[in-house]
C-alpha cells in the first residue's frame, strides 16, 4: 500500500503519533463517534486504526469499503510493529510531520527560529523544521536519536 493515510480510533492516539514520527499522516480526534469515524475514512481513503472490534464489524468497513486495521496489542511499540508488518511502511520519511498537529515541516535556516530554542540548542544544532500549523520547532537533538532508534527497532 503506497503511502497510507490514517484515521486513528480515540484508543490508539499513541499510535497516531508514533506514526506521524515515521512520517505518514495520521489523523486522530480524541472525540468522534465510530459513525464518524468511519464517514471521515470514506470520505479521505484513509485506513482505520483501532482495538474496537465492534468498530471493524460496522457496514463499510466490513464490506471493504473502508480499510480497518485491528489492534492485537494494548501496547503502542507492538500496535506500531503489527501496522508497520501489515502495511509494509519503512522509515523514509521519519522525522518529517509534526508529532501534534500532523502538518508536514518545512526547513528553517537557524536564524530564522534562533529566538524560539533554548540557548544550548542554538549553540549545537544547525538543521531546524518548523510546522506551518502550530509553529512548533524540531531540531535532531537527542530526543530524536531515541525516536530514531525505536523506530529502528521495528
Amino acid at each position: 500500500m503506497a503511502d497510507p493515510r490514517f484515521a486513528a480510533d480515540c484508543n490508539v492516539a499513541r499510535l497516531a503519533r508514533w506514526l506521524r514520527a515515521l512520517g505518514y499522516d495520521a489523523e486522530y480526534h480524541h472525540r468522534v463517534g465510530d459513525a464518524q469515524l468511519v464517514g471521515l475514512a470514506q470520505a479521505s481513503g484513509r485506513v482505520i486504526l483501532t482495538r474496537d472490534r465492534d468498530l471493524t464489524h460496522r457496514r463499510a468497513v466490513a464490506s471493504g469499503a473502508v480499510r480497518a486495521v485491528l489492534l492485537r496489542d494494548d501496547r503502542v511499540t507492538e500496535q506500531l510493529r503489527q501496522v508497520v508488518g501489515e502495511l509494509g511502511l519503512s522509515s523514509d520519511l521519519a522525522l518529517t510531520r509534526c508529532l501534534e498537529c500532523n502538518v508536514e515541516l518545512e526547513r528553517r535556516p537557524a536564524a530564522a527560529v534562533a529566538d524560539r530554542v533554548p540557548p544550548h540548542v542554538r549553540a549545537t544544532q544547525r538543521r531546524f523544521s518548523e510546522c506551518p500549523g502550530c509553529s512548533r520547532v524540531y531540531w535532531p537533538g537527542t530526543h530524536w536519536d531515541g525516536m530514531r532508534a525505536r523506530l529502528a527497532a521495528l
